[in-house]
């Protein structure tokens, strides 16, 4: 069985964690407040697939909270990055945390590693109270090179499910990726032995 490593990242009050609880139960949990990171475990079936999907749910990152992301950041196959519409703070801590996301993945396999992320803007039910456009939320995404989506964890469980089920295509195709230049470089440096013996072989004969 394929396991799927996802974090969710955001500030308090983007309702991040309703978002995830949405897609894991489909109910609606509202608002609330944790201290405690939480790791949460499904079993799901993803084009024919079976997958054991593991989803990190750490408390929430305020601006300052770097150490909080250092975890996440080395763990996860990929990420979804959640602001909530009505708060221009909680859009600005997303893009802090974009810009630490791959700062971590830069520094720590030095060289920038391509991770697929969701930027994702809850709270569309309060379009009425919208502080951040949708064009922003596009344009922070399209920067960060990651996909973007408005959802209303109150209102749309379909939506949730759609963009967690795209994130987890884009992450086993990245994974496939990796394995398959890993499986290249090792079959490469196996030729390159092997030819290194025989080629002395064949000068000593």
């Amino acid at each position: 069985m394929n396991y799927i490593k996802l974090a969710l990242l955001g500030s308090e009050g983007a309702g991040k964690s309703a978002v995830l609880v949405r897609f894991l139960t489909r109910r609606f949990i509202g608002e609330y407040a944790s201290n405690a990171n939480s790791l949460y475990h499904k079993r799901l079936s993803i084009d024919g697939r079976q997958l054991n999907l593991e989803v990190f749910d750490p408390c929430s990152q305020n601006t300052e909270a770097r150490c909080i992301l250092e975890e996440p950041v080395d763990w996860a196959d990929g990420f979804i990055v959640v602001y909530n519409i009505s708060d221009v703070t909680s859009f600005l801590n997303a893009k802090n945390i974009l810009r630490q996301i791959k700062e971590a993945r830069t520094d720590n396999y030095e060289g920038e590693v391509e991770v697929p992320i969701y930027l994702v803007g809850n709270k569309q039910d309060l379009c009425h109270a919208r502080q951040v456009g949708e064009e922003e939320g596009r344009a922070l995404a399209l920067e960060n090179r990651c996909h973007f989506k408005e959802v209303s964890a109150a209102e749309n469980y379909q939506e949730i499910a759609n963009l967690f089920t795209k994130l987890i295509r884009h992450v086993m195709a990245q994974l496939k990726h990796r394995a398959d230049r890993r499986r290249y470089s090792g079959s490469k440096s196996m030729a390159k032995l092997i030819n290194n013996v025989f080629g002395k072989r064949r000068k000593s004969v």
